[in-house]
């Protein structure tokens, strides 16, 4: 057992592993950063190493895969902004009323008990099916669904307040429409 520890000596590896770092990102913090996420990496799949192998190779190859992770992840969250910018051109600024009544609604929103906003939002928002966001929850579906049946009725209650001569802004989704109170 101590030769398996003995062979996984890290730290006579770090101003490599620096180094190396150092030349991928061009930058003595984001180099800290990737050695550090690489051996978090290392330790956490210190089973895989195989004893007599090279040490140094595995520990770069875990830099090198760790900053290509990074990579792919920035590049990834690039396209979804750029994405998001493309629609936000596209988009109309709300009129006063609407922007107050969104502010109303997200209000009405976070009122809701707790275990109603999860299950509205996994499921209105997050858009899961009943199944996935019972189990995100560790909950029943039938649970789930009684939760989510309240909170869109404290909701839709809210609408049903509002001033004379005011459009609901609210629509009933998922439902055959014959569950109306």
């Amino acid at each position: 057992m101590t030769r398996k520890t003995d062979s996984f000596d890290v730290i006579a590896q770090l101003a490599a592993l620096r180094r190396y770092a150092l030349s991928l990102v061009r930058n003595a913090d984001e180099a800290e950063d990737l050695v550090q996420d690489a051996l978090t990496r290392a330790y956490e799949r210190q089973a895989s190493f195989r004893t007599g192998s090279n040490l140094r190779n595995w520990l770069l190859s875990i830099v090198h895969n760790v900053h290509v992770d990074r990579l792919r992840r920035r590049r990834s969250l690039e396209r979804r902004h750029e994405a998001a910018a493309e629609i936000a051109d596209h988009a109309v600024a709300p009129s006063q009323d609407h922007s107050v009544r969104l502010g109303q609604l997200r209000g009405a929103f976070f009122a809701l008990p707790e275990d109603q906003r999860e299950a509205l939002h996994l499921v209105a928002i997050e858009e899961l099916s009943y199944r996935e966001a019972a189990d995100a929850l560790a909950i029943p579906v039938g649970t789930l669904m009684s939760r989510i049946a309240r909170a869109r009725a404290r909701l839709r209650a809210l609408e049903q307040d509002l001033p004379a001569g005011t459009t609901p802004h609210l629509r009933l989704v998922g439902g055959n429409g014959d569950d109306q109170q």
